[in-house]
């Protein structure tokens, strides 16, 4: 694999990272949503990754990161008694997205470690080549 190859690796992680986030901000924000356009509360949404290389000896000359899909949490909302709510059931019961937020800041927190990681792996490539460059004055 050549320098360009790890520009490319590197770009793709920091696509993906930085879709991660934005995923992850997203939960966060709607945390207390209870009615979203589809019905219901809003449904936590996870980032799934997978290689842009299909098989194993592609793979090995240098394979990026993609996002195959955005899925939604299938877990069943936290209902919560308050029947002055607008959204309250025939119960009094409101019911809300399943968002710990303590669990989506450590996934906020991974996500711009592994985008600050990509960010400086694009740097040192970008210096080796800046000395190749220099090499050959």
């Amino acid at each position: 694999m050549n320098l360009f190859g790890s520009l490319e690796i590197s770009s793709s992680a920091l696509r993906a990272e930085r879709t991660r986030a934005e995923v992850v901000a997203s939960n966060m924000a709607n945390a207390e949503t209870t009615r979203t356009p589809e019905g219901g509360p809003y449904k936590r949404k996870m980032v799934v990754f997978s290689s842009d290389r299909p098989n194993f000896a592609s793979a090995m000359e240098g394979a990026g990161v993609k996002i195959s899909q955005v899925v939604e949490d299938k877990s069943d909302p936290i209902r919560r008694f308050e029947p002055n709510h607008p959204d309250a059931d025939a119960q009094g019961y409101v019911a809300y997205p399943d968002i710990n937020p303590i669990e989506e800041m450590t996934d906020l927190m991974s996500a711009t470690r592994a985008y600050e990681l990509n960010a400086s792996a694009v740097q040192a490539t970008k210096t080796m080549l800046q000395q190749s460059l220099e090499l050959l004055k």
